[in-house]
């Protein structure tokens, strides 16, 4: 279990960064939040695009469709980090987050009840201090949910597509702590790093764990996944009511 070390940002071992919303960010996007965890700040936005992709008009998929794309900006880091489109292609690191992203709002969405729309999630990193994909996540479901309010308020939707709420929080061991929320200073060192997506209900849409040149326990992983839970609870409370006021302010 995480002890009551002070971390070096005064931070008790399960105790979340400070996290705020801002609403209407990007406002050409149909919905949109500034997502900040401590350090690490991401815009997200959601576009509705009334087509689907080709694919599934070839295949004759009913429904729309949910994609992701994620990026850093170059001053993002301490140390400029180059554009993908510098380098004539996408990392690796880019995909899998993106895919991630995609992923994990696509377990809470009800594509049919979408219609024939896709919903664009584009993420893009202000400044990253540790967490990016999983502020990502939770930023994501906010923006696309008041990009869902849109339609529902214009009557291009019949009813809500989006089953339930979802929210991510990085855990790991650093310093043989066991932490919550993990920023850049604990993360480049933890001896056990996760990533942990799940919906409001509490029920798991991912797991990403590995030790980084260590191993752990059962005991550590089923400790490691009761702080996440908890700490999502914490997060999916914070969402609940930032939509609340969003939602009842239109």
């Amino acid at each position: 279990m995480p002890d009551s070390h002070t971390r070096h940002d005064g931070r008790q071992a399960a105790q979340l960064r400070p996290l705020s919303f801002t609403a209407d960010i990007a406002p050409h996007a149909t919905g949109s939040v500034l997502v900040a965890f401590g350090s690490t700040r991401v815009i997200c936005a959601a576009t509705i695009e009334p087509k689907v992709p080709g694919w599934m008009r070839q295949q004759g998929v009913k429904g729309g469709w949910l994609t992701a794309e994620y990026s850093m900006l170059p001053y993002s880091t301490l140390d400029r980090k180059p554009r993908d489109i510098s380098k004539g292609r996408l990392d690796g690191r880019t995909v899998e987050i993106q895919r991630l992203i995609g992923r994990s709002l696509r377990a809470v969405l009800d594509l049919e009840k979408l219609g024939e729309n896709t919903l664009w999630i584009d993420c893009d990193v202000l400044q990253a201090d540790g967490g990016t994909r999983t502020a990502s996540i939770t930023g994501a479901y906010l923006a696309a949910r008041l990009a869902v309010q849109k339609l529902l308020d214009a009557g291009k939707l019949a009813e809500n597509p989006l089953l339930d709420s979802v929210a991510a929080v990085s855990v790991g061991v650093f310093d043989d702590q066991e932490l919550l929320d993990l920023d850049y200073v604990e993360d480049k060192d933890a001896a056990v790093d996760f990533n942990v997506v799940m919906t409001g209900q509490g029920r798991f849409v991912e797991v990403q764990g590995t030790g980084e040149e260590a191993t752990f326990s059962q005991e550590q992983l089923d400790s490691l996944l009761n702080l996440a839970r908890r700490g999502i609870g914490e997060i999916s409370a914070q969402q609940t009511a930032f939509l609340s006021r969003q939602l009842l302010a239109r």
